[in-house]
This record gives C-alpha cells, sequence and structure tokens, in this order.
C-alpha cells in the first residue's frame, strides 16, 4: 500500500483539504442562512472542484514518488474520478 511521505506533500495536501472544509462550513451557513440556491449551487461546485484537484494531487504524489506503477495509477483514476 502506498503512502504520502514526503512532508511538504502532505503539509501541502492537509492545507488544501482544510481549505475544502472552510468552503463547506461557508456552505452551511448558506444554507442556515437560507441564501439563494444557485449561490450555494455555485459554492458546493467549487468545493467539490477542490476536492477533485486534492484528489488527482495525491494521486500525481503517488507517481512522483514512484510508489506505484502506471497501470495502478490509470485504475485508481477509474474506479475514483
Amino acid at each position: 500500500m502506498s503512502k504520502l511521505s514526503q512532508p511538504d506533500k502532505k503539509k501541502a495536501l492537509t492545507d488544501r483539504l482544510a481549505r475544502v472544509e472552510g468552503q463547506l462550513r461557508g456552505v452551511q451557513r448558506l444554507i442556515q442562512d437560507e441564501a439563494d440556491c444557485e449561490k450555494i449551487a455555485q459554492q458546493l461546485a467549487a468545493a467539490r472542484k477542490a476536492l477533485d484537484k486534492s484528489f488527482f494531487i495525491m494521486v500525481a504524489c503517488m507517481i512522483e514518488q514512484e510508489q506505484i506503477p502506471a497501470e495502478q495509477a490509470a485504475e485508481l483514476l477509474a474506479k475514483f474520478a
């Protein structure tokens, strides 16, 4: 099983996920404040894209660290992307 082992990559990914977490809290506030549905949808889409980018960064990091072969990376992308 592969792991993210480079401290700088781990920090960058966890920082990105913290921003996604903040975006989701913002969406929750919008819902609680009865904001316009289009505004909520826009923020949900932004959070989804940010989370998707985090996933792709993680897969790229695994490839860079040569922890998984190209075939396994392709399987991950096909399964989860």
